[in-house]
């Protein structure tokens, strides 16, 4: 996402930052800006504006939809070289104190004029979890999906090549987001795994792709825990796949449980700050 600059000197801004930022999305309408809303972004532009003293442009890897939190999130800002030279140190300590404790700058790196956190990606990585079982999880409950009925993981996991490859998302698609715009994506990668938290067996859900639709991977996971349920055979996910109608899929899972976890650039594109 960005927005205009009137800064006078845009002709000096020869270098990018790159920021890697951490947030719970808990309490904010998204990442996106949007008027009269707390989003991730807005409290972001004011950090940076600050401390630059001047309007910034911002671009984000991906925007996540309220709620949605992120452990790996990537933001560009192009900058001039004197503001290139203030240090990752300086940069890590400023962002501390001008940002809310929910959200977390934490690293900075250089990259060439132009980079983008957008159209630089070559994928971006989600996780999907979930706590399958009649105890509710307690220290993690802001970050996982509370599924009181345990899932059949083998089910769900025979389900997932049907999403492998180019094909077209549109099942998985908010109605109103998919209306005159290209829906094809491609994922490289969909697998369920198991992790612990604070001492709770979490289930997990990877997804990695090319790009992703408004609210994509929580469609995906919502038609998974239909097959996981037993309501629907694995089969079913191919035959979602074809129908290209959001009605054809499952539910959306709630946004609690998901995480933007990554974001693959050029290793040679990024250089981490003195």
């Amino acid at each position: 996402m960005t927005a205009p600059s009137d800064f006078n000197s845009i002709s000096e801004l020869d270098a990018t930052l790159v920021f890697r930022v951490a947030y719970d999305g808990s309490s904010y309408s998204g990442f996106a800006e949007q008027p009269g809303q707390t989003t991730v972004a807005g409290e972001l532009r004011r950090a940076i504006e600050t401390l630059l003293r001047r309007p910034i442009d911002l671009t984000c890897a991906g925007r996540t939809d309220a709620g949605v939190h992120a452990v790996a999130q990537y933001i560009s800002v192009p900058v001039t070289d004197a503001e290139l030279a203030l240090t990752r140190r300086r940069w890590l300590r400023a962002m501390d104190a001008l940002l809310p404790k929910d959200i977390a700058i934490n690293e900075v790196y250089r990259a060439r004029k132009g980079f983008s956190a957008r159209f630089d990606a070559h994928s971006r990585t989600y996780t999907y979890r979930i706590a399958d079982r009649d105890a509710r999880p307690v220290l993690s409950r802001g970050a996982v999906w509370w599924h009181r009925y345990p899932l059949d993981v083998e089910a769900m996991s025979s389900a997932c090549p049907a999403l492998l490859g180019e094909q077209d998302f549109k099942s998985f698609c908010k109605v109103a987001s998919a209306v005159g715009k290209p829906t094809h994506r491609c994922v490289i990668r969909a697998e369920f795994g198991h992790e612990v938290a604070f001492g709770e067996d979490i289930l997990t859900f990877t997804i990695e792709g090319n790009a992703f639709l408004h609210s994509m991977v929580r469609t995906i996971v919502g038609t998974l825990v239909e097959i996981g349920m037993h309501r629907r055979e694995p089969e079913w996910m191919r035959e979602v796949i074809d129908a290209c109608d959001r009605t054809a899929a499952g539910p959306t899972a709630p946004a609690c449980g998901l995480a933007f976890m990554g974001v693959d650039y050029d290793p040679a594109e990024l250089v981490v700050l003195d």
